[in-house]
């Protein structure tokens, strides 16, 4: 054999190799193509790109302003009656738009007054099933009047529970919030105290739905078992998915409550109760419920050293958790250093003077606290309903607000002033 020839047939065994690893690569991609056109793939990788679908499709459908609604039916869901959940489908039949789990609706409220005329105002609900249906839940809880204090009950909470009935027509936002989990394959703890379960509600069914090989940690707090929101679908997801794990958390439970039931923990949830049950792995925390379970929680995970970046919550009065800071962010906020120093803070129609504190957080907090009276909704830069005129200076935002706020307006719940600022309030 020449050198020409063995040459030759070296090349063609290369050729030959070649067209064959490019062969099965490109039988490989149909493969994935087939099954990512059927639906049919379960692959992290199938999942981002029906996320990203899924995101887009949110954005393209929702409907600008409010939407009329009728309540399909309402259920309630818990042995002491206090939370009922409405069931809501559009007037108009069109198809809805998607959501992420988490987020929550916007609803305008006519409500009567003393005086015998009505009012209206702005409340939002957190969503409380998966998205992917044809109708939309919330489960709101009635708030009573507290105990020999002459503070009022719940004005919204009590319309739905009383007034609101199978038929009646309510108008309703889009689907809005920052609050919703993310759609890796990331292991994640939800962390729902009282009502604060209705946005965890929403992230367990979907994630047991599109994600069912996830591993999702469900920590439900509650003073005892008269006050559990559908307890037995979720015992009944718990047993049927393994990598679903539900605590149930008393913190005063009743005799009736110490029944054996493999679920239920007696006792707060606190950081001491997380490092227990969990094995060391890198999870997402996402936590909803009253301001001092966040006040606790937050900070004291940050201590037992999970990144700020994983700690995701949603208080009753979001402003008021403070978040660990850096040493650098601490210098640059000292006494003396900070830019906000010497700021004042003009309400015009109340005509007040007041110097910017930033521990307030919010200039809705700090209105508030001293005495203005200032229409809120969602707290959260999602409803719009703080939107106030600013007549001078400038305002920056703790984080991009869901509502696009008028030109020459704020959203006083989610921002800060930058500079003396005259606000129309």
């Amino acid at each position: 054999m020449t050198s020409l020839s063995l040459f030759l047939w070296i090349c063609a065994a290369i050729l030959f190799q070649v067209a064959i690893f490019l062969g099965i690569g490109f039988w490989r991609h149909w493969q994935k193509y087939l099954a990512l056109s059927s639906g049919t793939t379960g692959s992290p990788q199938a999942d981002v790109l029906n996320a990203q679908a899924d995101v887009e499709d949110l954005y393209v459908a929702a409907w600008q302003g409010y939407r009329a609604f009728r309540v399909d039916h309402r259920v309630i869901e818990d042995a002491a009656q206090s939370v009922c959940s409405f069931y809501l489908t559009p007037e108009d039949g069109q198809v809805l738009p998607s959501f992420l789990p988490g987020q929550f609706l916007t609803f305008r409220l006519d409500l009567p007054t003393e005086a015998g005329g009505s009012e209206q105002i702005i409340r939002c609900y957190s969503l409380s099933d998966a998205p992917g249906h044809d109708r939309y839940r919330v489960s709101i809880k009635r708030v009573p009047a507290p105990s020999g204090s002459p503070v009022p009950p719940g004005r919204s909470s009590n319309h739905f529970h009383d007034q609101v009935g199978v038929g009646d027509l309510l108008q309703v936002r889009a689907p809005a919030g920052h609050f919703h989990i993310d759609r890796s394959t990331a292991p994640v703890v939800l962390i729902g105290g009282g009502i604060g379960i209705t946005p965890m509600l929403s992230m367990v069914n979907w994630c047991l739905t599109k994600q069912p090989e996830r591993e999702v940690w469900l920590f439900y707090g509650v003073r005892h078992g008269q006050e559990l929101v559908m307890q037995a679908h979720l015992e009944t997801l718990a047993t049927a998915h393994p990598n679903f794990h539900l605590r149930l958390c008393f913190s005063d439970p009743q005799p009736e409550s110490t029944a054996d039931n493999a679920f239920i923990y007696y006792g707060r949830i606190d950081v001491a109760l997380l490092r227990n049950e969990l094995p060391l792995k890198p999870y997402h925390f996402y936590i909803c419920g009253p301001t001092p379970m966040l006040e606790s929680l937050v900070p004291g995970l940050e201590d037992w050293g999970v990144p700020e970046s994983r700690i995701h919550f949603e208080a009753f009065g979001p402003a008021s958790i403070k978040r660990k800071k850096s040493s650098a962010v601490q210098a640059s906020e000292a006494p003396g250093s900070s830019a906000e120093d010497g700021i004042v803070v003009t309400f015009a129609q109340s005509g007040k003077q007041i110097p910017w504190q930033a521990s307030a957080g919010s200039l809705l907090d700090f209105a508030e606290a001293n005495g203005i009276s200032v229409s809120s909704g969602c707290r959260a830069g999602g409803c719009g309903s703080c939107q106030t005129t600013i007549r001078h200076g400038e305002v920056t935002y703790h984080q991009p607000p869901e509502f696009d706020p008028e030109p020459g307006t704020c959203l006083l719940c989610v921002c800060a002033p930058k500079a003396n600022v005259t606000l129309e309030a």
